[in-house]
């Protein structure tokens, strides 16, 4: 794609046209209502793993401090245990074996789902939610 830097002549003839001008990459801070409804998805979003929290942290750290305290919570919480469920599904091809690592893996995800909806209901009704058990890696 091309970006004209300098004025062209339009197809009228009637002279030139003024360069390209974008619009400013500043997003508007948010609500306090979306501000809460995005800090509570990125909590519920743990169902699916690391990915929502991830996505939400860096998209809306900047625009709003309830979610970037609780996507950074979220996110710091389903990280590893989403990364330890991914190696015990590839181990649960392994014969013989692979059943223990599929047990764990389920059980892995049963606990990072139901400490997901929990933590989202809590930050759903305006209170920052912390999980008993968690790294707090990314700062």
């Amino acid at each position: 794609m091309r970006q004209n830097h300098h004025p062209q002549p339009d197809d009228r003839g009637s002279g030139a046209r003024p360069a390209y001008q974008g619009a400013p990459a500043n997003a508007l801070p948010l609500t306090a209502s979306e501000d809460r409804q995005w800090a509570t998805m990125a909590h519920f979003g743990g169902i699916l793993g690391f990915i929502p929290a991830l996505v939400i942290f860096l998209v809306f750290r900047d625009r709003g401090p309830f979610t970037a305290q609780e996507s950074k919570e979220a996110l710091n919480f389903t990280l590893p245990p989403t990364i330890v469920a991914l190696v015990a599904w590839l181990l649960s091809f392994i014969p013989v074996i692979g059943w223990v690592f599929a047990i764990l893996n389920a059980l892995l995800w049963v606990i990072i789902a139901v400490s997901s909806v929990v933590a989202g209901i809590e930050v759903n009704r305006g209170r920052p939610y912390r999980y008993r058990l968690n790294l707090r890696r990314i700062t």
